[in-house]
């Protein structure tokens, strides 16, 4: 027998990644077992006191003769003089640990990498998964995770129907921390320790800090429990996890202060004594959830009730235990004042508009009722919203790249007179202009006339961006010359983008055509 030959029939060791769970023996899998009485090697991280969580786990089932791998690490959160820092002394560590492995692993032996929880959930497992599955028969075992356990703990559902949850690691910064727990419906957040008080504090900027719940060791020696709130920041190890639970189910404001929707006015008479509840006026941008921000997708999940035109309300996910109060369009007055007046009962309320709420939408009808005397007492916020025109224009190029002007060419709110007026003066002011509104099945005459005026002021060949349903199904994106605009070709979901004098439209190499305005204006 040649020696490649020989070498090809040398025996093979079998690794194994060992699922655990999250502390106590009694949740290891029966797989989980039987994998470690089969192994030859038994291996599991540690920092450099020695002591390993994961050994202590499967303690009962390791044997004397096992041949045992501490694979102990160099640093955990400390400082390091290794010349690559801290990343490059675990690099260096997880190479040599690997090697070690691949030792018994050559010599035909089976190995078992012990690791809490799921091997390949935040766990060190994966780092010798990464250097030796390709090389050797592998398989994982998984374990119950942590965050499993610590819902166990808590007595509480994580998610349900179609909620979302969300892992976080608590080491992410502050600012990405509070804008994810805003946004999503469930959360756990892991590696504590000395990072509490940042974890804290965006919960608590998120406004999820009143719902979170704290979570140490759990399953294990010395677990506790209770509200994060009020968890002391110095006596929080690494072990310990905050957790949002599901909010279906969870208690919401009394049903007795559930409205009327056929009688808005009824609830004026609301029982004032309650907490005040809250108005909160968001942006779904011009379509989809990909265009919500995590701020408005949070307030959106923690209302009681939805209050909009039925069609920017069908781009929000239902979800249980939510009101949802659909009406036309042109009854803006009235969807405020029905708004404030759950409000005034202790609900929590959020009135849905497209685009951005304060662009030609309902955040101006919400703050004039709200500034009326009956309602200066309810909460109301107002939070952006990616408009039609930003959307429009991204899809374009930057058209909006230099000073422009946002008009609306409905007549209903204001005479013809004053929209033609404000037309004149942004075009004389070399200004691109944004177009709201331009027509409607009612309204096929103002797009002719828009461009005529603006024909008085601009060149011909003047580039304007037809954006219509943009983000949506049925998404249109063109570039017209303004002498070819066609009044036929506009409707009420079409934002026009007018250029200015600088504006350019350039076809790119592949094809492309791309409008732009220059950021810098010539000197005159």
């Amino acid at each position: 027998m040649s020696v490649s030959e020989q070498l090809t029939s040398a025996p093979t060791g079998r690794l194994y990644g060992v699922g655990l769970g999250p502390g106590d023996p009694a949740l290891m899998t029966v797989r989980a077992v039987e994998v470690i009485a089969e192994a030859d090697v038994v291996a599991y991280h540690s920092a450099r006191h020695g002591r390993s969580i994961a050994r202590a786990i499967a303690e009962r089932h390791i044997r004397p003769d096992h041949v045992e791998e501490a694979l102990v690490y160099p640093v955990t959160t400390e400082t390091t003089d290794h010349p690559g820092g801290y990343r490059g002394a675990l690099e260096e560590f997880y190479a040599e640990a690997a090697a070690r492995l691949a030792v018994h692993l050559d010599a035909g032996r089976t190995v078992a990498v012990l690791a809490e929880g799921d091997p390949l959930f935040y766990g060190s497992y994966m780092h010798m998964h990464k250097r030796l599955a390709d090389r050797y028969p592998t398989e994982v075992v998984p374990g119950v995770t942590s965050v499993s356990a610590a819902a166990a703990r808590l007595g509480t559902p994580l998610v349900e129907g179609e909620e979302i949850l969300t892992i976080l690691p608590g080491t992410l910064p502050e600012e990405e921390l509070t804008a994810r727990l805003a946004a999503t419906d469930s959360a756990v957040v892991m590696k504590l320790g000395r990072t509490f008080p940042a974890v804290r504090r965006a919960f608590e900027a998120s406004g999820r800090l009143p719902e979170a719940r704290y979570v140490e060791r759990a399953t294990m020696a010395g677990e506790r429990t209770g509200d994060l709130a009020g968890t002391d920041a110095d006596s929080v190890p690494y072990f310990a996890v905050a957790v949002l639970p599901s909010r279906v189910g969870a208690p919401r404001r009394p049903p007795e202060a559930e409205a009327d929707t056929a009688s808005p006015r009824a609830t004026a008479e609301a029982d004032t004594d309650r907490d005040s509840g809250e108005v909160v006026v968001v942006g779904t941008g011009p379509a989809g959830p990909l265009w919500l921000t995590p701020e408005t997708r949070g307030a959106l999940a923690a209302a009681d009730d939805l209050v909009g035109y039925t069609t920017y309300l069908d781009r929000v996910p239902v979800r249980p235990g939510q009101q949802r109060h659909g009406s036309d369009n042109k009854v803006e007055s009235e969807r405020a004042e029905f708004a404030l007046d759950l409000a005034r009962r202790g609900r929590r309320v959020a009135v849905v508009s497209g685009g951005d709420p304060g662009v030609f939408a309902m955040a101006t009808a919400v703050l004039e009722v709200a500034s009326q005397e009956a309602y200066t007492d309810v909460p109301v916020r107002v939070l952006p919203g990616v408009t039609a025109a930003n959307a429009a224009a991204a899809r374009a190029g930057a058209p909006l790249g230099h000073d422009y002007a946002t008009l609306s060419l409905s007549d209903r709110l204001k005479p013809w007179e004053v929209i033609a007026e404000r037309l004149r003066a942004a075009a004389s002011a070399d200004l691109v202009i944004a177009l709201y509104n331009p027509g409607s099945r009612s309204r096929t005459w103002q797009v002719g006339k828009a461009r005529d005026l603006l024909l008085e002021h601009r060149s011909p060949d003047t580039p304007v961006v037809l954006g219509r349903d943009v983000g949506g199904p049925s998404e249109s994106v063109r570039t017209v010359r303004l002498a070819d605009l066609d009044p036929a070709e506009v409707d009420m979901r079409t934002v026009l983008i007018v250029g200015s004098s600088q504006t350019r439209w350039v076809r790119r190499g592949g094809g492309e055509q791309i409008v732009w305005t220059p950021r810098r204006y010539p000197e005159t």
